[in-house]
């Protein structure tokens, strides 16, 4: 790749103490941004006794209050905006599965900053003015898209816009375009590598080095299947909607957590119960600040993503603190009598017995008492037809499931290729029960 840029800029390097000056200075301005622009903010500060010039230090964050995706959506759309109307060049919107979206603005400023975390995170994996990035995300309201597409062209990368859907077309492209890197979910990186492979494509011959894969969650076996399919080196990047997108962190050439622009979202991890923020090395909630945002600026925002933060030295060089790969979610966790289960830990069952990663659950209440059912594809490598192989296969995997999940699971086994795909986030889960809020 000739004489690669290893760092976007020397922030990504500094000393702590410049790091925790730069935070300080940039939380002092954002807490009095909110405070007087943001009524929301100006009463919830005034509740909890807290004002501004309380504010000095990036250590001082402890004092303020929780911001929840609640919040949000009672003040859609603009309630929480802290810029005048002329100040906004761009709004992005959340999917809204449930209840309203949740709506984010962004000054020029604001673009700027997201673009630069996402030129970071793409340096860091090796990519270069050089390169052409094939972002397979979905572009609009999601942010998918558009930030993987002004962090290429920051970073002087070429940006092809080829968004999602259209599998074949979009094998075509890289074939033809000589795409270096692949943007996008992982689950439609596993679908986009089982239409290479039916379509008898060698992945080698395509120029596809790496991927850069977020949005949903997915595990290290998952990861494997998609570097296997595609001949590349699959990198986790982690983002949300409401914070900025992608770009927020992302894995280095090392694969040892994801590193944070944490001078522009600072981190926390707190016990979800209580609130306490927790030592580094120790799972829990993930919370972060936005200290580099101007039309939005979340205080202290709720991720419910569990996690943990490490600041031991990184083999790249970097000081930014790095985040696991987040093992669940707060509130997609599934809850069967009494078992806190994770769709990521019934992924991890299935790859670890050889499955893909294409499954669905499904929850059920018969009678009051919860039932989880998994269907998953039968691989054509251990095809059987017949009634008691099936049965075998399905007891085999529910023996797992309950010895990893600590409640019992029914398995469906179906046809190869039988569960439906997806070209965004896939949905793993049907609830069908009837639950009161």
């Amino acid at each position: 790749m000739g004489n690669v840029k290893k760092y976007f800029d020397e922030i990504e390097c500094a000393p702590i103490e410049v790091m925790k000056w730069t935070q300080s200075n940039k939380l002092r301005k954002m807490v009095k941004a909110a405070y007087e622009n943001v009524p929301f903010y100006k009463d919830l500060f005034d509740k909890h006794g807290v004002k501004p010039e309380d504010i000095e230090t990036i250590d001082d964050i402890a004092k303020l209050p929780f911001t929840y995706k609640q919040d949000l959506r009672d003040n859609y759309p603009f309630g929480l905006f802290a810029v005048p109307k002329d100040k906004l060049v761009r709004i992005h919107a959340s999917s809204g599965t449930t209840g309203k979206q949740t709506v984010v603005g962004y000054t020029q400023g604001d673009v700027d900053a997201w673009s630069i975390g996402v030129a970071r995170m793409l340096t860091s994996i090796g990519i270069t003015k050089d390169d052409y990035a094939h972002i397979s995300y979905g572009y609009g309201l999601f942010t998918g898209g558009l930030g993987l597409h002004y962090g290429a062209e920051m970073l002087g990368a070429t940006a092809i816009p080829v968004s999602s859907g259209n599998t074949q077309r979009q094998i075509q492209i890289m074939q033809d375009f000589g795409s270096d890197f692949l943007c996008c979910t992982p689950s439609y990186a596993m679908l986009i590598g089982e239409t290479i492979k039916d379509l008898g494509v060698d992945p080698k011959s395509l120029k596809l080095r790496a991927g850069v894969f977020g949005a949903e969650p997915w595990t290290e076996g998952m990861r494997k299947q998609i570097e296997e399919l595609l001949d590349i080196k699959a990198y986790d990047i982690y983002g949300l909607s409401e914070i900025a997108g992608p770009g927020v962190a992302g894995e280095c050439e090392y694969q040892c957590g994801m590193h944070v622009q944490e001078d522009f979202f600072y981190p926390e991890i707190i016990d979800p119960d209580t609130g306490e923020v927790l030592p580094d090395g120790e799972y829990g909630e993930l919370v972060f600040t936005c200290i580099g945002k101007e039309a939005l600026p979340l205080v202290r925002y709720r991720t419910r993503d569990i996690c943990k933060l490490d600041r031991t030295p990184c083999k790249c060089g970097r000081t930014t603190v790095r985040m696991a790969k987040p093992k669940g979610r707060s509130d997609d966790m599934l809850i069967i009598r009494g078992v806190n289960v994770f769709p990521s830990q019934i992924e991890y069952v299935l790859l670890q017995l050889g499955f893909s990663a294409n499954y669905l659950i499904i929850v059920d209440r018969e009678n009051s008492l919860d039932r989880m059912t998994v269907k998953v594809e039968m691989t054509e490598s251990m095809f059987t037809d017949t009634v008691k192989g099936i049965e075998a296969l399905e007891n085999s995997i529910a023996a797992k499931m309950l010895s990893v999940l600590g409640v019992s699971t029914k398995i469906k086994i179906v046809e190869p290729k039988s569960l439906p795909r997806s070209e965004g986030k896939a949905n793993r889960v049907v609830d069908n029960r009837v639950l009161v809020d």
